[in-house]
């Protein structure tokens, strides 16, 4: 392969002087990288893995680290274990500070755009997975992430505007080190009871995606969309009784009571039971800030009475999950919760706990770092990893599956 390259480069030597000898240059570098490389599987395996976790190449001193440890006791696995462990890594933080940033913006906007500032959702996202927070708390926790307002230029947190991730994220901070990224409860730092919070869905950037205006339907479509991987249409289920749908839904739209039974009963009979987990829940552009008003139902649950006046009355936050039953049991509700409560909070622990958010979660881990869709074999294997352990620990997911496609 060096005689190979040679020959290229003295092929661009014999023309042009200048450009063409340095561009030489850089071909037989190219080459002799990967001629290092060559009949070296360990070592191009892990290079691989870490390009595909970090989105930047290792040093040699890591790289050569990772390589001993696939051919040591650790394997693929320790080897992506070390590619994103800062304190072994110095380009570690490139997982933290974009990939796993990438990861969870798009479910922060209803766009679905992965082009969002930093922001508390996506913060509250990165450091979970780095202190190996169980994931399955995402949905529930009192738990908010911050950064170090003592750093130069950093503005303090503030529950009414995003001035403190934007800043964060300008100075490219790095949100691998605990001391610049650290949770805090949320219910203290945004003067609320501990009964209005629920994890990420009632971040302020959460709330002004998905509680503003509307009825907060969106807020339980984007988080089944976000974290179940299932749409409304996928899981639209006509045999659920219709009790709790709110007035506001027509049940003869154009005059036609077929449209009203065979389509929209489907989403509503389930997802109005559970939205009312948010009637206390409102996002105020004023206040640029989401509220809360325990005991007292948020106006947009009663509006449009009129389109049919015999409909649900919403009167507290009460939730009930009409899909534990049906088609919608194959979403994987857990036995251990009773399927209904109070709150945001009680609901967010029913969804996380569902073996559709496992596989939700697990499938675009594998799609960050594989950049493809993940088998059936590849899709249990991570399933298990997650749901398998004490911790629901996604770091873990993440480094199987950069080891699953880091190949032979």
């Amino acid at each position: 392969m060096f005689s190979t390259c040679k020959q290229q480069n003295t092929a661009w030597g014999n023309g042009v002087a200048g450009v063409r000898n340095i561009l030489g240059i850089f071909t037989l570098t190219a080459c002799v990288a990967s001629s290092a490389l060559a009949g070296d599987p360990e070592r191009l395996q892990a290079k691989r893995i870490h390009d595909r976790l970090t989105g930047v190449p290792p040093t040699p001193a890591v790289l050569t680290a990772m390589e001993n440890e696939i051919t040591g006791a650790g394997g693929k696995v320790g080897a992506a274990l070390i590619a994103i462990d800062p304190a072994v890594n110095p380009r570690a933080f490139n997982f933290y500070n974009t990939t796993l940033k990438n990861f969870a913006t798009p479910w922060t906007n209803e766009a679905q755009s992965v082009f969002d500032p930093l922001n508390d959702y996506t913060a509250t996202v990165i450091g979970m997975v780095r202190d190996e927070v169980p994931f399955n708390t995402l949905l529930s926790a009192d738990t908010v992430y911050i950064g170090d307002s003592s750093i130069a230029g950093v503005a303090a947190y503030s529950p009414s505007n995003n001035t403190h991730y934007q800043n964060l994220e300008d100075l490219s901070v790095d949100l691998s080190d605990p001391s610049n990224l650290f949770p805090v409860s949320q219910s203290v730092q945004n003067s609320i009871p501990a009964a209005g919070v629920a994890g990420i869905l009632t971040t302020r950037a959460a709330a002004k995606a998905f509680f503003i205006d509307g009825t907060n339907r969106a807020m339980f479509r984007f988080t089944m969309l976000n974290h179940l991987c299932n749409d409304l249409e996928q899981v639209k289920d006509t045999t659920r009784p219709a009790d709790r749908v709110r007035q506001d839904v027509s049940r003869s739209p154009g005059g036609d009571s077929r449209l009203f039974l065979n389509a929209c009963v489907g989403c509503h009979a389930g997802m109005d039971p559970m939205t009312q987990a948010f009637a206390y829940h409102n996002y105020d552009e004023a206040q640029g800030r989401m509220v809360y008003t325990p005991g007292q139902v948020q106006p947009k649950y009663l509006i449009n009475a009129s389109n049919f006046e015999y409909g649900y009355i919403t009167p507290d936050d009460r939730w009930d999950n009409y899909w534990r039953s049906g088609p919608n049991a194959v979403l994987g509700w857990s036995a251990s919760l009773p399927g209904s409560g109070n709150g945001a909070a009680s609901l967010g622990q029913e969804l996380a706990n569902s073996t559709a958010f496992a596989g939700c979660q697990v499938r675009k881990a594998y799609r960050t770092v594989c950049l493809n869709e993940p088998g059936q074999a590849e899709m249990v294997a991570l399933r298990d990893v997650l749901t398998n352990q004490t911790n629901y620990n996604m770091k873990q997911v993440f480094a199987e599956a950069a080891a699953q496609c880091a190949g032979n």
